[in-house]
């Protein structure tokens, strides 16, 4: 584009407008790259800073990013460690070569003209995800970007290239991935979990980072789902890891909410410590999943409204799936576990969580689930007991608990006819 701010300015459109344009995907937002320029020209011509590590620039208009075209060096380990260059001598191609991918390291002129030095294009064509250059192996956030563009770009047929996996596993072994801070992790792993574009397929984030060892170092408790087997008559899949991937993927069909996938996610990580002995049988894995959950929001510093929603859902969805067999008291128990008088939104994110658990299985995945149908006829039931006249009718009122249970109960009876 070209406009007074930018007028006389060497500026190219760069990375994903570039990418998706070429792939026939709509254009999200637009970042360029200025050439030959410092942040003082930007400061002159209207531009606003915003970068505290390297200066990039909002348009004075449109509020597009310009960013000065810059180098990298690393300099210590993890992603912290790096001095970046901004210079009117950088190049273009020198800024293009520290990207990630080459299918990011794109870039075209205001008059559509498209550079392409690094083989972007070849690697577009061939649904290829490729490293640069072995900067990649500098910085471990790279690992958690190009699991989320597998998993972005499946349903196009992008596979990671061979050199790169391979690339990715010698960083983990060097222990790269162990300087990522919570934070960071968490932030792609809800990128992720969030993504909303048709063919993506969110196991392949997990199923990337466990390829080249990563899922173990991050995320150990979910990694020792894979090999650990369930009964086969419940689980044609049999595997317990590959269950909770067919899981994750029902879920994001079923629910555009990432809370909703997190739960998903993590419903059997207490399969991943049931003891030997006992196997394929896992008794006890709803409470055991608790706690392993417990400590996996902790050390990510999960947001509680996932945490909250995964802790119902690990401990309480083998109960949905059984609801036609429980006692009606042993169901407002439920009701009042997870708090459904005070949170009926979150009560059905659990029961969306719970079809994704029944169907995500070999041969189940376009069955009906029942189950959820008359969880939610029972709890409206419930929750159309009338509190306050119960309340007011009720002396003493330490018996009140006790008699809006005992109506709950009945209404719970009668609405399911026994």
């Amino acid at each position: 584009m070209s406009d007074s701010a930018t007028s006389g300015l060497e500026t190219y459109l760069v990375g994903g407008a570039v990418r998706d344009r070429l792939l026939g995907l709509a254009v999200e937002e637009r970042d360029y790259v200025v050439v030959g320029a410092d942040a003082e020209t930007m400061l002159k011509r209207g531009f606003l800073p915003v970068g505290k590590e390297f200066p990039v620039f909002l348009h004075p208009h449109t509020k597009d990013e310009y960013a000065l075209a810059r180098t990298e060096r690393k300099t210590a380990p993890g992603y912290h460690g790096f001095v970046f260059h901004a210079d009117p001598e950088v190049t273009l191609e020198q800024d293009l070569e520290r990207r990630d991918l080459t299918i990011n390291a794109l870039a075209e002129t205001a008059e559509g003209r498209i550079i392409d030095p690094y083989g972007g294009r070849a690697d577009l064509e061939q649904r290829r995800l490729r490293h640069v250059s072995p900067a990649f192996g500098e910085d471990p956030v790279r690992i958690l970007r190009i699991a989320r563009f597998a998993a972005r770009l499946w349903g196009l047929g992008f596979r990671i290239a061979d050199e790169t996996l391979g690339l990715m596993r010698r960083m983990v072994a060097a222990g790269e991935v162990d300087a990522l801070v919570p934070e960071r992790v968490w932030a792609e792993l809800a990128k992720v979990l969030g993504e909303q574009r048709p063919g993506a397929r969110l196991s392949a984030f997990f199923e990337t980072l466990r390829a080249c060892g990563a899922l173990q170092r991050l995320l150990p408790e979910l990694d020792r789902l894979w090999g650990v087997p369930q009964p086969a008559k419940w689980h044609p899949e049999i595997d317990t890891g590959v269950h909770a991937m067919l899981v994750l993927d029902t879920a994001a069909r079923l629910s555009p909410l990432p809370e909703v996938r997190f739960a998903a996610l993590c419903h059997d990580l207490g399969k991943g410590n049931t003891p030997p002995e006992i196997l394929p049988s896992h008794h006890g894995h709803e409470a055991r999943g608790v706690s392993l959950l417990a400590e996996v929001c902790a050390r990510l510093r999960v947001p509680k409204r996932y945490g909250e929603l995964a802790r119902i859902t690990a401990r309480f969805h083998g109960q949905v799936h059984q609801v036609d067999e429980l006692r009606a008291a042993t169901i407002q128990d439920l009701f009042d576990a997870v708090d459904l008088f005070r949170r009926p939104e979150r009560f059905e994110q659990m029961l969306i969580a719970c079809e994704a658990d029944f169907r995500g299985r070999t041969g189940y995945e376009a069955r009906a689930y029942p189950q959820a149908a008359l969880m939610r006829r029972l709890a409206s039931a419930a929750r159309a007991v009338d509190a306050a006249a119960i309340a007011q009718a009720t002396a003493p009122k330490a018996l009140i608990p006790q008699r809006l249970r005992a109506a709950r109960i009945g209404a719970i009876r009668q609405a399911r006819g026994r």
